[in-house]
C-alpha cells in the first residue's frame, strides 16, 4: 500500500536551514506529482510546494527564493529544503500525493523555528 514517511524536522533559530525527506513506497513514485503540505496550530493545512513527475514546480508566494522542492526518482525520495527559515513557518509538514484518485498523506514532521 502507499506510504509516505516524513523525517528531517527539528527545532532551528530563525535564518537557519533544514532539509525534510518524504520517503515514499507502494507506488510508482517516479509517474506521480508531490506535494508538501504544512498546518501551524490552530490553522487549516496549507500547500507549501508541489513538483509534477517531470520536474516542474510550484510555490506558495510566502516560501518563493527560501525553499526549493524536489526529487530522487531512484531512491523514491521526496525533499524539501528550507533556508531562512523564519518564525512563521513553524508548522508540521506533510508530505502529499494524490494516486489513483486517492490522496495519501505522510504522518508529517515538526519544524519550529525559535530564537
Amino acid at each position: 500500500q502507499v506510504q509516505l514517511v516524513e523525517s528531517g524536522g527539528g527545532l532551528v533559530q530563525p535564518g537557519g536551514s533544514l532539509r525534510l525527506s518524504c520517503a515514499a513506497s507502494g507506488f510508482t513514485f517516479s509517474s506521480t506529482g508531490m506535494s508538501w503540505y504544512r498546518q501551524a496550530p490552530g490553522k487549516g493545512r496549507e500547500l507549501v510546494a508541489s513538483i509534477t513527475n517531470a520536474g516542474s514546480t510550484f510555490y506558495v508566494d510566502s516560501v518563493k527564493g527560501r525553499f526549493t522542492i524536489s526529487r530522487d526518482n531512484v531512491e523514491n525520495t521526496l525533499y524539501l529544503q528550507m533556508n531562512s527559515l523564519k518564525l512563521e513557518d513553524t508548522a508540521r509538514y506533510y508530505c502529499n500525493c494524490e494516486y489513483w484518485w486517492r490522496t495519501y498523506w505522510g504522518q508529517g514532521t515538526q519544524v519550529t523555528v525559535s530564537s
